[in-house]
């Protein structure tokens, strides 16, 4: 299998952006994730200028739209929210007790799992596949996706503003208990089948599905860590016991309540 130019140009731009990481950690797996999406995007549109499609530039719209909305309500969150800086010290590393050398190898296994998850878009675009039912059943699923984790992030903001030590249980959340992790799992399920008519050998197929799985994996990894800090601040309270046993924590109608359990789930 061989790796085009416009491959390592994708890789370099996941690769310079998420570098944000080494002024601050988190921003690895946060800011820089999201900003590093957005760039490959970008990237993407202007590799591939000449040859677009209209499926392929919303495609492409898309993870650009997706990763500034990400990594603008973290900055966001970050910058604003004193009681979020409260609320998260220790609960986060700051790095500073992490050698340079594993920061090095992160952010360059971060930056390649950000390239792997857009691949089955441009392989669409490499491999000049025509606009297709497929391409069109991606940019649908993606959307949609896109506007459950933001409307999950906006109900969550507005129940914590009425009472902020609270577990969420309204909205979306009446649903699943991580509507905005489920909101990611269905953009990146949309990206993958936006590509099941334009992979093409078993090297592309290999290097999209670790992409889908990684980003499936650390989303259930999130679940895990939000599950465990609930449970710390809200255990002893009866109302969101009850919560917790009649409410899946990540998809919905699947009687899943707790993953707390699958210790293998550390990201």
């Amino acid at each position: 299998m061989t790796f085009p130019l416009s491959l390592l140009v994708i890789l370099g731009a996941a690769v310079l952006v998420s570098s944000m990481g080494f002024k601050n950690y988190v921003w690895f797996i946060s800011l820089g994730y999201g900003f590093s999406i957005a760039a490959e995007g970008i990237a993407m549109l202007i590799l591939y200028g000449a040859s677009l499609t209209p499926a392929t530039v919303l495609l492409s719209a898309l993870f650009i739209l997706y990763g500034l909305r990400l990594s603008g309500y973290l900055a966001l969150r970050e910058l604003k929210s004193a009681s979020y800086k409260k609320h998260m010290t220790g609960e986060i590393k700051d790095g500073k007790t992490i050698p340079f050398g594993v920061k090095c190898a992160i952010w360059l296994t971060c930056a390649a799992l950000y390239v792997t998850q857009v691949l089955p878009v441009f392989y669409r675009l490499e491999n000049g596949v025509a606009d297709n039912t497929m391409a069109y059943v991606g940019v649908g699923v993606m959307a949609l996706g896109l506007l459950l984790e933001t409307a999950a992030d906006l109900q969550k903001n507005a129940a914590k503003k009425k009472n902020p030590r609270r577990f969420v249980d309204t909205g979306l959340y009446r649903i699943v208990r991580c509507p905005n992790y489920l909101g990611e799992m269905i953009f990146w399920t949309g990206v993958f089948l936006s590509g099941i008519t334009a992979l093409s050998g078993v090297g592309q197929w290999i290097l999209a599905s670790v992409g889908y799985a990684g980003i499936i994996f650390v989303m259930f990894s999130g679940a895990r860590r939000l599950e465990l800090r609930q449970n710390k601040n809200y255990g002893d309270d009866p109302e969101y016991q009850a919560y917790v046993k009649r409410v899946p924590i990540l998809l919905p109608l699947i009687p899943l309540y707790s993953v707390e359990k699958y210790k293998f789930l550390i990201a």
